[in-house]
């Protein structure tokens, strides 16, 4: 009983370590000395798993990448069929998904700023414009009061004039004479 316990526990060992061994042999990384061109009429992948090297789907050719020039020229093949990290992106795309990405980024830095700066420019104060209302929104009250006292002033001269205004210490002493 012992042993089987101990073999099904050595089985799926010795599966993980065979299936190890036949991927180390498939996917080895190519050895450092080892010139691009020697994966040229191989596979894709093959190539690509030295990073410095590029790989041409049209001529099924595997080169060395141009360092010294940011895209590969067109006389070493055409951004539609150069392959460089991945087989299943080529460089014009590559180009586009850079090109959106950073145009997302800088627009999000522009929003940013201007909300920014938005936010600064209301958190400081009232601008000259809201300070110009408000002063004329005070003025039209402090108007508006003194034409109110005028009128005051005038019906109490009119209430005096015809009797209607009596003692104004006492307001229910019209009341009491009756």
């Amino acid at each position: 009983m012992e042993a089987l316990r101990l073999w099904a526990l050595w089985l799926p060992g010795l599966a993980l370590m065979r299936i190890r061994a036949a991927t180390a042999t498939t996917l080895a990384p190519p050895v450092p000395g080892t010139a691009c061109s020697y994966f040229s009429n191989k596979s894709c992948e093959e190539c690509l798993r030295n990073v410095s090297c590029l790989w041409c789907y049209t001529h099924n050719t595997c080169t060395d990448y141009p360092v010294r020039s940011i895209l590969p020229s067109s006389s070493l093949c055409h951004l539609s069929a150069a392959r460089w990290g991945v087989c299943w992106l080529n460089f014009e795309a590559l180009i586009i998904a850079i090109a959106v990405i950073a145009g997302l980024i800088l627009v999000s830095i522009i929003a940013c700023c201007c909300y920014c700066c938005y936010c600064r420019k209301s958190s400081r104060g009232p601008s000259e414009e809201e300070e110009r209302l408000s002063r004329d929104r005070e003025e039209r009250r402090l108007q508006s009061l003194q034409r109110k006292q005028e009128r005051k002033v005038k019906h109490d001269e009119i209430r005096k004039k015809y009797g209607l205004l009596q003692d104004s210490d006492h307001p229910y002493s019209r009341f009491e004479n009756e």
